[in-house]
């Protein structure tokens, strides 16, 4: 799901990476926005209220929402670099060091939200900014730009234009893709409605407590990735031993 790059990955390694990233959004979009009422998991907003605030002349408000643009830009910098430099030294890892990151940012945040939303709110919803920052280019490079999930804009659009495109593409070949692409943006949506839906119930009872279900989704998930990475190399390393022998 996280190693799978260029040529290897595939459709299935999509879905999934889809599903968990997009529920893990949904999460953090929900809680974060009933926590400190800001959007925490795209910037698109915030330059409307930034562009609002300048004209108002509230330029310290103006540079509050400067900075939430910033985080997510920074995040999205942090990941990719992170990438980059561990791929020098070990490949198969280098997709999991920001998901690490990640839900390092996001059990912190439950822990220590309660605090900072007493304190200094804007602090939090830096943190998640980066954090989703992290997560939106980290699953852009692995999919070469196909998955994107901390935002729907986009989906919906790409959505809209696909299923028109049914009406009028009839070869079996673009039928297929078509249908594969559909599939993928369904899956996106579905799971950041279901994670929004997760987080809302359980922000109720919860509070910012609910964040720790979307870092432990993570860890679950980059465990599993590896462990299943881990028993694919035994498997050959004992194929090689048996046509050795």
């Amino acid at each position: 799901m996280f190693r799978h790059k260029g040529k290897t990955r595939t459709l299935k390694h999509n879905l999934r990476i889809a599903s968990l990233l997009s529920f893990v959004a949904g999460i953090v979009n929900v809680a974060g926005f009933l926590a400190v009422q800001r959007l925490t998991t795209n910037v698109t907003g915030h330059f409307a209220y930034l562009i609002d605030e300048v004209f108002r002349l509230e330029i310290w408000k103006g540079i509050i929402y400067f900075l939430y643009i910033f985080f997510f830009f920074l995040g999205s910098f942090t990941s990719n670099f992170l990438i980059e430099w561990v791929s020098r030294k070990n490949k198969t890892s280098s997709f999991t060091v920001p998901i690490f990151l990640e839900s390092l940012i996001l059990f912190f945040a439950s822990f220590t939200g309660n605090f900072l939303i007493s304190e200094n709110p804007d602090l939090l919803a830096f943190s998640l900014l980066f954090a989703m920052g992290l997560q939106n280019s980290l699953v852009t490079t692995i999919s070469n730009s196909t998955v994107r999930t901390t935002h729907l804009t986009g989906l919906f659009t790409d959505l809209g234009i696909e299923l028109s495109q049914l009406f009028f593409y009839s070869q079996k070949e673009q039928k297929q893709k078509l249908n594969a692409s559909i599939r993928l943006r369904l899956t996106i949506i579905s799971f950041f409605f279901f994670g929004g839906i997760i987080g809302g119930i359980f922000y109720s009872s919860m509070n910012l407590y609910v964040l720790s279900i979307a870092g432990a989704t993570l860890l679950v998930a980059v465990f599993y990735d590896t462990l299943k990475l881990k028993a694919i190399l035994l498997k050959r390393k004992a194929r090689k031993n048996r046509n050795g022998i």
